[in-house]
């Protein structure tokens, strides 16, 4: 019979998008119900994609005290009645609440897995509310996971729990990258492409820059803008894809940004997208300037697609990138240094392209999904 496990997330696109394919994979070895909240909808597409069984439980990305109690007795109610042998939750609030509720239900392993941390920054009380949150949610689990090797250390350093409650799974990643999904090559001479180029018009004498993920201030897009405003005045033919959506309520762009986006016709904002790959095939150059990340998915994508990546120099970006070997890393919150990176881009397009071949290889090495699936079952097989 196999042994039961629950995986959580706060929001469903997180049990199908970060953890796409894993939980069919591991279903093979324990019985899986994937957790998270009411949206019917993901969740039947969870369920039917990943051959699992799933259930509602309302969580918050926000701090709501109400509903996060709320949450923590029924995920507590859930665990009391299932038994099962591992929790194991993705996402912060998921964290704290599953852990908290796994903890008084008795579960003996509650796994959890860090992929960023918002506290970095954050100040004052709010800083303090955030670390005290953190602390809570590693004193009530057995297992914590960073998904990378720098995010591992800002955990020792801030003090959050001990050394050998830790550890990075395989290379770091929480789901690695299927390379044979993300390929170049599936786009060549590809109608598809074309079609796209078109409708966005993008010419074939474009150079075009791509941010792929939340439009929000913590990924830099501020300074981003504001870097490619300025290349703007210096080359033509170059185009910026803005791929994502806004979060106005939780993390929003400065005025003089939106405006921006709005009035550059360089700047194309074709919202969120299920299938990112075409919008990597018509793209040169990856422009990723976040704030903070576990390990970023969209770096492990776009370098797989074999385009130049600009990162900035930390956790997880700083794992992927090798600084003139595998794409360019510049400071956090530095347009200027971001408009040097991308004018450098442009003024060398062949080096610019070995270094996207150059990191597709290093991907294919060291990050390759099925690598990390494996680590994460091994994880499990240990834990009796």
């Amino acid at each position: 019979m196999k042994k039961k496990l629950i995986r959580v997330t706060t929001v469903p696109e997180s049990l199908s998008g970060l953890l796409t394919g894993q939980l069919k994979f591991m279903s093979q070895y324990f019985e899986i119900l994937g957790v998270s909240s009411n949206n019917k909808k993901q969740l039947e597409m969870v369920s039917k994609l990943e051959e699992i069984s799933t259930i509602a439980i309302e969580m918050t990305r926000k701090i709501t005290p109400f509903k996060d109690l709320k949450a923590v007795w029924q995920l507590y109610k859930l665990f009391k009645k299932e038994k099962p042998f591992i929790v194991h939750s993705h996402t912060p609030k998921a964290g704290t609440l599953s852990m908290i509720a796994a903890k008084l239900a008795g579960v003996p392993h509650r796994l959890h897995t860090i992929a960023g941390l918002p506290l970095v920054e954050a100040t004052g009380s709010k800083r303090w509310l955030l670390n005290t949150v953190e602390k809570i949610t590693y004193s009530c689990a057995t297992r914590i996971y960073p998904n990378s090797f720098g995010l591992q250390d800002i955990i020792l350093q801030n003090k959050f729990t001990t050394e050998n409650k830790l550890k990075v799974i395989a290379n770091g990643s929480s789901n690695g990258i299927d390379t044979a999904y993300f390929n170049p090559k599936s786009y060549e001479n590809s109608e598809e492409v074309n079609k796209l180029k078109n409708d966005l018009k993008i010419s074939d004498e474009d150079f075009v820059f791509v941010f792929m993920g939340r439009l929000v201030a913590d990924k830099g897009i501020n300074e981003l803008i504001v870097a490619f405003n300025n290349l703007c005045q210096k080359h033509q033919n170059i185009k910026l894809l803005l791929v994502g959506s806004y979060e106005n309520d939780l993390d929003p762009l400065l005025p003089t940004t939106l405006k921006r986006i709005k009035t550059n016709q360089n700047i194309i904002s074709p919202g969120w997208v299920d299938d990112v790959r075409p919008y990597f095939a018509i793209s040169d150059a990856l422009t990723f300037p976040s704030y903070r990340e576990g390990f970023p998915n969209v770096v492990m994508q776009a370098g797989a697609m074999k385009l130049a990546c600009i990162v900035t120099n930390i956790n997880g970006c700083n794992e992927i990138i090798k600084h003139k070997e595998t794409g360019l890393i510049i400071p956090v919150k530095d347009s200027n240094a971001l408009y040097k990176a991308m004018n450098f881009i442009l003024n060398n397009k062949t080096e610019s392209k070995h270094l996207g071949i150059k990191c597709r290889e290093h991907i294919e090495e060291n990050f390759e999904r099925k690598v990390v699936w494996q680590a994460l079952l091994d994880e499990y097989n240990t834990l009796n």
